[in-house]
């Protein structure tokens, strides 16, 4: 892992994770389609996404 001011650069969790399912796939040990085996890399996006929207929401609402 590097660290440039301050930034971690390296391989977290989700990332390694992602390189196991895809070799996982590879070697034919699972037989997952390409949306779960890339999971990894869109679920903390679309979670996010979704407390975003439901923060933007709460704060039109009590407004």
């Amino acid at each position: 892992m590097y660290n440039f001011g301050g930034v971690h650069i390296g391989s977290g969790f989700l990332g390694l994770l992602t390189l196991i399912f895809i070799t996982l796939k590879l070697t034919n040990f699972i037989n997952w389609s390409w949306f779960w085996i890339l999971s990894p890399l869109w679920v903390p996006g679309a979670i996010a996404l979704i407390f975003f929207l439901i923060f933007l929401l709460i704060s039109k609402v009590f407004r």
